[in-house]
């Protein structure tokens, strides 16, 4: 597979809830091991376009195309806050957790997994922590946690949600280079961040989303275009006009923010 091959293609993707429309015909592609960053406002369906392209909602209308295979090999991993912490589980099995496509079809968890796990765990700095309950954790060792499950899934497309968010910056220091090395992988990253000094460091490729699609390409060239800027207030990003361009998409700031409701 070349690099300018589409492993994820968007064709006029619309996902509403209930009534409210989250996404309005998005379109865009994801080249095969790209680095993309998701930016945009809370309400600009960021997370919304993550589920989808996982395949956890499904669009009102428009297509999501993945490459062959691809489908079956996506590691998703959702924002922090979306996730209930004080179910009674070790850290060690919520990593072997990523295991289960390939342990679900056989006998269980094996010892060769678990060292794998105790791996995983090393690399991003919680070796000794395998038998702690996941509720004990902080919300740094937490995402070190979810990204060691991450690695154990060895997925060809990575979508991550806020991963860096509430997370100090040695924390982060630690994990962008893990979110590098699964770059130089060749493995296909789309990464919803908020942090433009991330963005514009660490992040080739950006698909702006308010709604729908603003903007989208190389991350240099969005900035030049001030699509992405430090001057921006990320909540104005649909700018004067926009709501009567978009009458299905007005009163932004009451839209529903980008996290889950369990």
């Amino acid at each position: 597979m070349t690099a300018i091959e589409p492993q994820i293609t968007l064709e006029n993707v619309t996902v509403h809830y209930g009534q409210r429309q989250a996404l309005h015909d998005v379109s865009g592609t994801f080249g095969a091991g790209s680095l993309t960053a998701v930016a945009g406002p809370n309400g600009a369906g960021k997370s919304t376009l993550l589920k989808a392209i996982a395949g956890i909602i499904k669009p009102r209308s428009g297509t999501i195309t993945l490459c062959r295979d691809c489908a079956r090999n996506i590691a998703y991993m959702p924002q922090n806050a979306a996730i209930a912490r004080d179910f009674p589980m070790s850290v060690l099995m919520a990593v072997c957790t990523g295991f289960w496509p390939e342990a679900g079809n056989r006998h269980g968890i094996t010892a060769a997994m678990k060292a794998r796990a105790r791996a995983a765990l090393a690399e991003v700095g919680l070796a000794g922590f395998e038998n702690r309950q996941i509720a004990e954790l902080s919300g740094g060792q937490f995402q070190r946690m979810l990204f060691a499950r991450v690695m154990l899934q060895d997925a060809s497309i990575i979508l991550l949600d806020e991963p860096f968010a509430a997370v100090d910056a040695e924390t982060t220091a630690k994990l962008i280079q893990i979110l590098l090395g699964w770059h130089r992988e060749g493995r296909t990253i789309v990464c919803v961040l908020h942090d433009l000094l991330l963005i514009r460091k660490y992040f080739p490729e950006s698909f702006l989303l308010a709604g729908k699609c603003l903007g989208r390409g190389h991350t240099h060239s969005l900035f030049q275009q001030k699509l992405l800027s430090f001057d921006l207030d990320m909540a104005e990003l649909l700018g004067p006009g926009e709501s009567e361009a978009h009458p299905h998409h007005h009163n932004h700031s009451h839209d529903h923010h980008d996290h889950d409701h369990h």
